[in-house]
């Protein structure tokens, strides 16, 4: 279930007082719709003039990620990796001031088994835990048509049904760390469709034909695909303003393959493309959209 951008609605009128910790591109247009939803929204940021920005929604701003999670019913964590929600949580005391019942909804791209180690020690406090990582990017956290993978249990992830519905849509794929799974599945095959259809449309090129034209042609066949078309015209429009980060997709592909080697997976095609986005990240691009991964090979190719 999704709801429009102009008048998010909880699925429940039941109030609800959620806690954000982290407040980015995608915490802010996501705290935002919970404001706009009629939710009681208490937001923290390290830099606390990003949640600021929430202020003429009707959040409330606090000074500590402990002082935001006092009275909340769900606490949604959307943080860099898995070591910042592990200190925001269980260092600077936010685990400890969360109300026993309360649940996290930790909505950040960690690894699986951080999300499974959060979970034992927030249940060992009386708090409930649901991994819940997401797809579709600032566009789908400002319109609320979010893909929410969730870990965890069926029940806790019923409970927090009213805050998805102003968010997304989610699926349960499994007990705790399974979100996770399913959130590294989905960077691997953006990640790598990236690197497909930048080659793709590089030896295109380079070989004389226009790739703009060259998209046009393969649009609804059997190649066809979102990255095609979002990352492709960035590409073609050489337009690699930050969306989705290059660090952030490194980070992703190495989480991946930390977890394939956890399992006894081997992934060659993951490594592969690990390299190729830590080698765009070595030559100065690491802060632009994954998508400029297409300047590495432009530039390995003399095509920069």
């Amino acid at each position: 279930m999704t709801q429009s951008s102009t008048s998010p609605a909880p699925a429940s009128s039941q109030p609800v007082h959620v806690a954000v910790l982290g407040i980015g591109m995608m915490g802010f247009p996501m705290a935002r719709r919970l404001c706009e939803a009629g939710l009681t929204v208490s937001a923290w940021n390290r830099s606390r003039t990003k949640a600021e920005r929430l202020l003429p929604f009707g959040a409330r701003v606090t000074d500590t990620p402990a002082e935001a999670v006092a009275q909340a019913d769900v606490v949604i964590t959307l943080l860099e990796d898995g070591g910042i929600v592990e200190d925001v949580l269980f260092r600077q005391g936010a685990a400890q001031a969360m109300r026993p019942g309360s649940i996290v909804m930790d909505m950040s791209s960690i690894q699986p088994a951080q999300a499974r180690d959060h979970a034992a020690r927030l249940g060992a406090l009386g708090v409930h835990h649901i991994d819940a990582p997401v797809s579709g990017g600032t566009l789908g956290a400002e319109q609320g048509t979010l893909a929410i993978m969730a870990g965890g249990k069926a029940a806790d992830v019923e409970r927090v049904q009213a805050i998805i519905a102003v968010l997304g849509r989610a699926t349960h794929v499994g007990p705790h760390g399974a979100g996770q799974l399913a959130k590294l599945a989905n960077q691997m095959i953006v990640g790598i469709t990236i690197g497909a259809v930048a080659e793709a449309l590089l030896l295109c090129e380079k070989g004389g034909a226009d790739m703009a034209r060259v998209k046009q042609a393969i649009t609804g066949g059997f190649a066809d695909s979102r990255i095609l078309q979002v990352h492709g015209q960035r590409m073609i429009e050489r337009d690699f303003a930050k969306r989705g980060a290059v660090s952030v997709q490194l980070k992703d592909m190495r989480n991946a393959l930390a977890t394939a080697q956890e399992v006894g997976f081997t992934a060659p095609i993951t490594s592969l493309f690990e390299q190729l986005f830590a080698d765009a990240a070595d030559h100065g691009l690491a802060d632009l959209d994954h998508s400029a991964l297409f300047v590495e090979l432009a530039s390995r190719n003399g095509m920069a």
